[in-house]
């Protein structure tokens, strides 16, 4: 195995691997990989939204939705609602494997500009091709993508509830934490 593997990560309640940093002084610190969004922006619909979807799916193995526009462009010919790109939403083991092709296709090279000040990070590929393990599909074609990871720690979820609650401030994951677990976790280098 590599060293980026999971040995040494802890389970979820499903006996899932989750990638983590353990800080073994506090459970509630650790942080983990909540979810990855991956997008790809065509700007119209019909055949070219179809081949953005295609692409998804061989690189992710899940099945895209599409997301429309947001109001009329009457300049692109856009209409509110009309399809204009495909997402994909990966969580736990599939979004950990995947985001270790994304950092290969980056050469383990991520600028601190990337970070937000929350610790989650954003990412642009220039071609899907370049992520190791893709090959060209004439049928398909190059598409550009759009990689957002969002970290979270334990406790994060009462935000979500019905009567949600604030995050306190020293919880809130910050953005050389997250630095720090993307050094650790995946070797990657930030500039």
């Amino acid at each position: 195995m590599s060293d980026l593997s999971l040995a040494g990560d802890k389970n979820d309640n499903k006996g899932n691997n989750v990638a983590s940093i353990d800080d073994s002084s506090n459970s509630m610190k650790r942080i983990n990989i909540a979810k990855i969004v991956v997008n790809i922006g065509v700007g119209k619909s019909g055949e070219p939204i179809e081949r953005a979807k295609n692409a998804l799916e061989e690189l992710t193995g899940k099945k895209p939705t599409f997301r429309g526009a947001k109001e009329n462009v009457r300049d692109f010919g856009i209409h509110k609602g009309e399809p204009i790109g495909a997402i994909v939403t990966l969580r736990k083991n599939d979004a950990f494997e995947f985001l270790k092709r994304v950092l290969e296709s980056k050469r383990n090279v991520l600028n601190a500009t990337s970070f937000d000040p929350f610790g989650n990070i954003s990412l642009g590929i220039h071609e899907h091709i370049d992520i190791p393990g893709t090959k060209y599909n004439p049928d398909i074609g190059i598409f550009g993508m759009d990689v957002c990871v969002s970290l979270t720690r334990p406790g994060y979820r009462i935000s979500k509830k019905r009567n949600p609650k604030r995050i306190g401030k020293s919880h809130r994951i910050s953005k050389d934490e997250s630095i720090d677990f993307f050094k650790q976790k995946f070797g990657v280098e930030v500039r």
